[in-house]
């Protein structure tokens, strides 16, 4: 395999900070997530539904603040200042979570603050999406490598969550949560660059700019829909996965961690390999092959309960959220042409729109059936996804 197409033929910095900058977002993003649910239960003391409101509200604002910030971000202002805004908020969010169990001021402020901070990441890869135009680097590969830095960051994050939260408290886990995002905000301050705003030509050849509302391409629609079914699965898991194996399955709390990491580590190879042969299958196909894969990993984990099989299973999910976390964003990009920040924003969006789908149906879903219905819901919704995501057409 050959990648010096788009590695740099000296040392970088500015590379190599964005792959920095995308390492440590993702690092302290992984240690919070994994164990939300389980800090809500815990710390807090809410009921599971109250823990899935809390991620459909979550999600709510993040879609609300992210789709004005996107659009902003497109036409005016500079994009890394607006990064390190939300690194700031990061570190704030982070400290609120480390001193407070109030589930009132959690749901409140800490969702305002998170709903800024988590624009960050849409950002930057539209930031590294304007840098590889403007420097001549080749996209797709960029791209895989920045978003297998996240991958990265999954396979320490979660096991390290879990070590942190288990042996020494939340509190302590948030504060190192706080700290990374720190040293990101000082990296986008001292290193990122600002890219200037690359004109749109139009010609014959080109393929037509994709209107004011995306909404109304319908192969962008259907590609969102499928996409947010395939995070709603995702969420559901995430979510429901570290409860499920201690209260239903009897397994150690540390194997939710080992689990998260075991996919995110098989993730990188994954999504490096998708960004090599996408030009050779297509960006259609790839995505077709990696829920066909996530259609196989929500079966199995209906039907095996103990842990060689939970292990795996991680192959699965790793092909799924490898090739859809990388692909899919850049299939966004290419379905609407000149607008980076609004199409990688449209696809954090299909994420969020699944949280808060996952952050219902699980909660309801525990509450009345229990953990083991979760997972035959979410084979049904992966199905559905494959289904849609096959009339998208080929770009």
């Amino acid at each position: 395999m050959n990648f010096k197409r788009w590695l740099p033929r000296r040392f970088n910095p500015v590379f190599a900070a964005f792959l920095i900058v995308a390492f440590l977002s993702g690092i302290a993003g992984a240690l919070q997530a994994p164990t939300l649910s389980l800090f809500l239960t815990t710390e807090v003391k809410v009921r599971p539904l109250w823990v899935g409101l809390f991620y459909t509200l979550n999600a709510v604002a993040g879609i609300i603040v992210s789709f004005l910030l996107a659009k902003r971000s497109d036409t005016q202002g500079d994009r890394r200042r607006l990064i390190l805004l939300c690194c700031l908020m990061a570190v704030g969010n982070s400290l609120l979570f480390a001193f407070n169990r109030d589930y009132l001021t959690l749901i409140t402020a800490g969702v305002l603050l998170a709903a800024i901070a988590n624009t960050a990441m849409p950002q930057i890869f539209a930031l590294a999406r304007e840098y590889a135009d403007h420097s001549a680097r080749e996209v797709v590969m960029f791209s895989s490598v920045m978003r297998a830095q996240l991958s990265l960051a999954w396979v320490i994050g979660p096991p390290l969550s879990f070590m942190l939260a288990l042996n020494y408290g939340f509190t302590v886990m948030f504060l190192v949560a706080a700290a990374i995002f720190v040293i990101s905000a000082l990296l986008v301050w001292l290193i990122l660059p600002s890219v200037p705003r690359a004109q749109v030509e139009i010609s014959v050849d080109s393929p037509p700019i994709a209107p004011i509302s995306a909404w109304r391409d319908p192969d962008v629609r259907l590609l969102f829909l499928a996409s947010m079914l395939m995070w709603t699965c995702n969420t559901m898991y995430i979510i429901d996965m570290p409860l499920y194996i201690t209260a239903d399955l009897g397994l150690p709390e540390r194997l939710a961690g080992l689990l998260m990491g075991t996919a995110a580590g098989l993730e990188i190879p994954a999504m490096l390999l998708a960004g090599y042969y996408v030009k050779r299958f297509g960006k259609r196909n790839m995505m077709l092959f990696a829920v066909a894969a996530g259609v196989l990993f929500y079966a199995g984990l209906a039907l095996f309960k103990f842990k060689a099989a939970l292990m795996v299973l991680q192959l699965f999910n790793a092909v799924f959220i490898g090739i859809i976390a990388g692909i899919g964003m850049l299939y966004f990009q290419e379905l609407m042409p000149g607008r980076p920040g609004a199409a990688t924003t449209m696809f954090t969006n299909s994420i969020s729109t699944g949280v808060i789908l996952a952050g219902i149906l699980q909660g309801a879903l525990v509450e009345n059936f229990g953990h083991y219905a979760v997972y035959w819901l979410i084979t049904l919704l992966a199905m559905l996804a494959l289904w849609m995501c096959a009339r998208v057409r080929e770009v």
